[in-house]
């Protein structure tokens, strides 16, 4: 997928940057409960990142030796910064990938996608060479696979009730209780959890 292509297609107004929450009506088992980050969104299709799920079997220190970023016997001393990067399933698609969502404060030139004023998607294996030495974003996490929708897939969805959007968090982003952040995210909209799910069992 071209991400700066999807990019570009779209006017000012589309979803990036933009938090999604499957309604408990989800009929994808695969996206139940989900909190997706949207990296793209325009005319041509979406794409987006999971940030509620962690990865199954696989540590972020697991997977810098499985890359040969590290030594075996490195992953046990890893920076502070490292030490805090959660492995995500970021989506169904292109699950042996990773996708880094970021803070700004560290990018690599033609590398890195600005998505919003603070958050930034890399996707090379140089951010993690950078947070392996200390050396990257304050705040990452890595997702392996993505999320995406054809052209006006995403907006069908959000007319049928499937999704709700809202404003980004970056404590939910990049926060790490998974667990909570579905029920964080509908806080944020000001809804309760309770409330909706109440109203979802309705006939």
């Amino acid at each position: 997928m071209n991400l700066a292509s999807l990019r570009r297609a779209g006017p000012p107004g589309f979803l990036d940057g933009q938090m999604l929450i499957a309604m408990p009506g989800m009929p994808d088992e695969r996206f139940s409960r989900t909190v997706i980050y949207m990296c793209a969104h325009s005319n041509e299709g979406a794409m987006g990142i999971v940030v509620n799920r962690r990865a199954r079997h696989i540590a972020f220190p697991e997977l810098l030796v499985q890359l040969d970023i590290i030594a075996k016997d490195q992953a046990i001393r890893l920076p502070r910064r490292a030490e805090r990067v959660a492995v995500l399933s970021g989506g169904p698609v292109e699950t042996t990938r990773g996708f880094v969502l970021h803070s700004t404060d560290f990018i690599i030139e033609d590398s890195t996608l600005p998505i919003a004023e603070n958050i930034g998607l890399t996707i090379t294996v140089d951010i993690l060479r950078a947070i392996a030495r200390g050396e990257g974003p304050e705040s990452a996490v890595l997702a392996l696979g993505y999320a995406s929708w054809g052209a006006g897939q995403l907006e069908h969805e959000i007319q049928s009730n499937v999704w709700l959007h809202g404003p980004p968090d970056t404590g939910i982003v990049f926060g790490g209780d998974h667990e909570g952040k579905y029920d964080r995210a509908l806080r944020a909209l000001g809804i309760d959890p309770a409330f909706l799910s109440q109203e979802a069992g309705r006939a």
